[in-house]
């Protein structure tokens, strides 16, 4: 499906359809944070639920039945999960009941990963690390699995005891940004932090009186996943310092409706990919003298171009499609997570695809040539061998 189908029902005059649309369209861009993408299945569910044509319970009971008459086959293709868990989280964010509680926490991991997760809504009894791209590789400190449920039971019992009185807007943003990075560090649970962490945390700021009925965490939920992990991370000999600048910039688009630009990019550690846009620019012009003697090559025949502008240039009405059907469940979600990490600006090889991944050098080569052969990147001449950014599509 090209177009969003749920903006329309976000930006819509009627309250009960704009907030069944803000609920699905938040649910399903949640899957991002881990890689994951919703069926064409699930979208037309959803429609149907906004439209007063199904209830949630009965969404669900459709996605149960769909997935046991269509078994998935492939142990990699994770879209069952993706979208039973939306499909759980929509439910959630329509409903108006919450308690400021640890037990609220751990029956939202539990409602959102029963028959999933065999170890939902129960505190890990091991220790975990995950391997970072933003970190170049490297992982937070999360929470030691002998103390979980101390720490989480304090850091409910501080939050509950501060009082936002009197407090500036800047303020109250910091100290939220600071509150959900310290829940988010815990790491509770072996799988799902990051969902469970933001479907808890948007009931609670309704509680504090914010509407966060805007498609923020629909579209920017890996960013938000980036923030936390640059909110709880330090490495002082390399000058790197915990900080939730990031996770502030989020929060003010959130809960101001501000407009800071929010890329992946930026948070990245080396800087590598904030600073490698610019650069392009002095490249790009120093070699147009090339890149106009190789004009023949380039435009040989305008209307042979025009015959194979499906193979030399994907446009963005068509890109999505093309994305999914094109490759696998799986690579259509390294495919997303790439352009999302690198956007149009940046020049990278297959050491950034490895990097951003986390794939060995084989598949991430076979990652670029699969996607130079669909022409969704293109090679960039006087940056040394096998470089490439991803083509500019006009609209």
């Amino acid at each position: 499906m090209n177009k969003d189908p749920f903006k329309e029902y976000i930006k819509g005059t009627e309250p009960d359809k704009r907030d069944k649309g803000y609920a699905w369209h938040t649910a399903i861009g949640l899957q991002a944070v881990d890689g994951l993408k919703t069926s064409e299945y699930l979208v037309q569910t959803a429609v149907r639920n906004i439209e007063g044509e199904i209830s949630f319970e009965e969404a669900n009971a459709l996605l149960q039945s769909y997935y046991e008459e269509n078994p998935v086959r492939d142990s990699d293709d994770r879209t069952e999960e993706a979208d039973k868990v939306s499909a759980r989280i929509a439910t959630l964010l329509s409903e108006r009941a919450f308690s400021f509680t640890p037990n609220e926490y751990l029956s939202i991991h539990r409602k959102l990963f029963t028959g999933i997760y065999s170890h939902a809504g129960r505190i890990r009894d091991y220790n975990i690390t995950k391997k970072e791209w933003v970190l170049n590789g490297a992982t937070v400190l999360y929470g030691s699995a002998t103390e979980l449920r101390a720490t989480l039971d304090y850091d409910f019992s501080e939050e509950k005891k501060f009082s936002y009185k009197n407090l500036s807007m800047d303020e109250i943003i910091h100290h939220l940004a600071v509150f959900v990075s310290r829940l988010w560090q815990i790491h509770v649970f072996g799988e799902g932090n990051t969902r469970t962490t933001a479907v808890f945390f948007i009931k609670y700021l309704r509680t504090l009186g914010f509407d966060v009925t805007n498609d923020i965490f629909a579209e920017n939920a890996w960013y938000f996943r980036n923030a936390l992990v640059r909110a709880n991370y330090n490495d002082l000999k390399n000058g790197i310092h915990e900080t939730t600048e990031f996770l502030e910039l989020f929060l003010q688009n959130l809960l101001l409706n501000e407009n800071h630009p929010l890329h992946n990019r930026t948070l990245h550690i080396s800087g590598t990919f904030k600073e490698s846009g610019k650069a392009n620019t002095d490249s790009e012009k120093a070699n147009i003298g090339e890149e106009k003697a190789n004009i023949g090559e380039e435009k040989a025949n305008i209307g042979e171009e025009k015959a194979n502008i499906g193979e030399e240039k994907v446009n963005i009405g068509e890109e999505k499609v093309n994305i999914e059907n094109a490759f696998t469940s799986k690579t259509a979600s390294n495919v997303r997570k790439l352009q999302e990490a690198l956007g149009t600006e940046s020049i990278f090889g297959r050491s950034d695809v490895e990097r951003v991944l986390g794939l060995k050098p084989t598949r991430s080569s076979t990652l670029l040539r699969e996607m130079a052969e669909r022409g969704m990147i293109e090679p960039v001449t006087g940056h040394g061998k096998g470089k490439y950014r991803f083509r500019q599509h006009e609209s």
